[in-house]
């Protein structure tokens, strides 16, 4: 049996006072870094940067790889970049109900702990990290 993944990448976007770009997601309300599904024809980085320039408005330089994350319910593996703010103003969009951006203390405060992950492991120099979850939790892959 082929079982089909679904990719999606993502911009960790630090600025440099150390804050954290985020959207709260206008179909469920959850706080999350701004992505989304990788088009066929464009390589991560560029699209990368376009979903977060889709849900925020803002544009970004696309700089290292800083963890591959995979949904094991879904089959969804999000790639996420360690970005730079380089212009643009803070916008919602038909899929951002508020763009913010966060110190690291409130990324773990607001969102659920599979996307918090995702941008404070942006911060750590040591990755690329590689974390499965289950929609909800980290879990570990034997």
């Amino acid at each position: 049996m082929t079982t089909l993944h679904s990719v999606s990448v993502a911009g960790a976007v630090v600025r440099a006072d150390g804050r954290l770009l985020a959207i709260k997601r206008a179909d469920n309300g959850t706080w999350e870094l701004p992505g989304g599904v990788l088009d066929l024809a464009e390589t991560p980085q560029d699209g990368a940067r376009r979903e977060v320039f889709e849900e925020t408005g803002i544009h970004v330089d696309v700089h290292e790889l800083t963890g591959v994350y995979k949904n094991v319910s879904r089959g969804v593996v999000a790639l996420v970049f360690r970005c730079q703010p380089t212009g643009g103003v803070e916008r919602t969009s038909d899929e951002s109900a508020a763009v913010d951006w966060l110190t690291p203390a409130e990324v773990a405060e607001r969102m659920n702990e599979v996307y918090a992950v995702r941008l404070l492991d942006a911060l750590d120099q040591t990755g690329p990290h590689v974390r499965s979850h289950d929609g909800e939790h980290l879990v570990q892959v034997r």
